[in-house]
């Protein structure tokens, strides 16, 4: 009878009221309580009735409103209100901006009559199976060790916005990597994934909060991606837009939570999950008028497959690419490309694999995770004036020498038989004298060492600075002007042995 009053007894309060009854006259001859009576005239009140006298009216307090000397303020503080700012924050700005010289007190009087003067419209919004679930964080029950000590949690709510199934899962922190796995957790239990997911704007999820255009954490993206997913946070300072969820929260932590303690966080999640399908999934919702595990039931064929794998719920890190071109993941080293020397990139890893990307989060190399104090170097990463010819290989130097000739280049070859691994350092060497003398000097030094079998460095040196002559055969000629035809020299011979004879 004190908070519900029937229409009999709400006439004769308004009956007694026009007569000129106190409130508690009317209290005392209705059989009413006092303050039952006094809030329903506050109500009559604002619904326009005409006040009796020694009560006080909404126009009688709009005149008082109006005498405030924060009135000639009113548009400005509406717009602050507007902007989402609180009275301390406003009656700052109206000192500091417009001269005002009121007290905070007054600014927070006008204020609070303002929001009573019209109360703000909103507009309820069902969706389709299967579209929407909204996220939200509160206060979950402590966990009390053995020896006595309270830790405080929080409990993750999600609800489908159709059906109002919820999951609940208590967390320490409200960390990026607790808030994915609690999300994950919950899309596995339902057995699917909603279109979009509704959250606040939680410093672990969003990282530039704006309702035209927020911009989540990189992991989060990434998590979009892996589950297909829209992740939508609300509009800053309006928990309105995410009410199904708000008063989630409050029934897990009345109806489940309230007045208990647990040894561990695991006792409290196994309660939770307990709590869900004997109490939460067996009620009838207020709103729906229907059983929520039941109306889950055909919910649940219009959510989005879930993925082969859950998702690998990376550590990430911004890291700088030090000189040496390398980045540095849990104690071992990772090359990057030579352009990104000395700027920031992303490193990602799972215990397994690593992966460095760019500022567009874009992988640009891709690692198995090796153990403290290795490097990981990809060769393509190294700068190409950064890798020394012996790095390269014999058969590089081989390539630049047959430019010089082919005695050189058959000494070469020659000299790697004959002395091995040594033999490149040689070839160097080699190169080097190429930049100081002439191709034919070279050529030369390497003939004729090549046809003495001498395949030192330091002999093609010497075979250099003295320019020995190369020893010149003269080709065998059978006819020229200073040779006589052999057919005389056959007549000579003939005519010398008949002599003889």
């Amino acid at each position: 009878m004190a908070n519900h009053l029937s229409v009999n007894k709400s006439n004769q309060i308004k009956r007694l009221r026009q007569e000129g009854l106190s409130q508690r006259q009317i209290a005392a001859t209705l059989g009413v309580d006092r303050k039952t009576v006094g809030r329903h005239l506050a109500e009559e009140d604002s619904n326009g009735t005409k006040a009796p006298t020694g009560s006080q009216s909404t126009d009688e307090v709009a005149k008082k409103a109006s005498g405030s000397e924060c009135e000639p303020h009113r548009e400005t503080i509406i717009e602050l209100l507007s902007a989402g700012l609180h009275a301390k924050r406003i009656h700052q700005d109206l000192v500091a901006e417009h001269g005002f010289d009121g007290s905070y007190y007054s600014v927070r009087r006008f204020v609070k009559t303002l929001r009573n003067e019209k109360p703000e419209a909103f507009r309820r919004i069902e969706v389709e199976p299967g579209f929407e679930a909204q996220v939200d964080f509160g206060t979950g029950a402590p966990i009390v060790g053995p020896d006595g000590k309270r830790r405080r949690t929080h409990v993750f709510r999600i609800v489908l916005s159709h059906s109002r199934k919820g999951y609940a899962e208590v967390v320490y922190r409200q960390t990026t990597d607790d808030f994915i796995r609690a999300l994950e957790n919950a899309f596995w239990e339902f057995g699917g994934v909603p279109k979009t997911v509704v959250i606040d704007n939680l410093k672990a999820a969003v990282k530039h909060p704006d309702w035209y255009d927020p911009e989540l954490v990189p992991k989060l993206r990434a998590f979009e991606r892996h589950y297909g997913v829209t992740i939508l946070p609300t509009k800053p300072y309006t928990p309105r837009h995410k009410g199904k969820v708000e008063r989630g929260v409050d029934y897990v932590q009345e109806n489940a939570l309230r007045g208990r303690s647990f040894e561990t966080l695991a006792a409290q999640n196994d309660h939770l999950e307990k709590w869900e399908a004997t109490v939460a999934d067996r009620r009838i919702h207020g709103t729906t008028k229907r059983q929520v595990g039941k109306h889950f039931d055909e919910e649940k064929p219009a959510l989005s497959k879930l993925p082969l794998e859950r998702f690998s719920n990376f550590r990430e890190a911004r890291r700088k690419v030090c000189r040496d071109g390398h980045v540095t993941i849990e104690g071992a080293y990772y090359s990057a490309p030579p352009e990104y020397v000395g700027r920031e990139i992303w490193a990602r890893w799972d215990g397994r694999t690593g992966r460095l990307l760019n500022n567009d989060l874009e992988q640009i190399a891709f690692y198995v995770q090796g153990e403290k104090g290795t490097f990981n170097t990809n060769r393509d990463h190294i700068a190409s004036e950064k890798i020394n010819s012996v790095e390269r290989g014999a058969a590089y130097l081989l390539r630049k020498i047959e430019a010089i000739g082919i005695y050189t280049d058959r000494w070469c070859r020659r000299m790697l038989a004959e002395r091995g691994i040594v033999g490149s350092r040689v070839l160097q060497g080699l190169l080097k004298l190429a930049k100081k003398h002439r191709v034919e000097q070279i050529e030369q030094a390497c003939d004729v060492a090549l046809r003495h079998g001498e395949f030192r460095l330091r002999s093609i040196r010497r075979l250099i600075d003295r320019q020995d002559p190369v020893q010149q055969l003269m080709p065998f000629l059978e006819e020229h002007e200073m040779i006589r035809p052999l057919s005389n020299y056959d007549a000579f011979v003939h005519e010398c042995v008949q002599g003889n004879l």
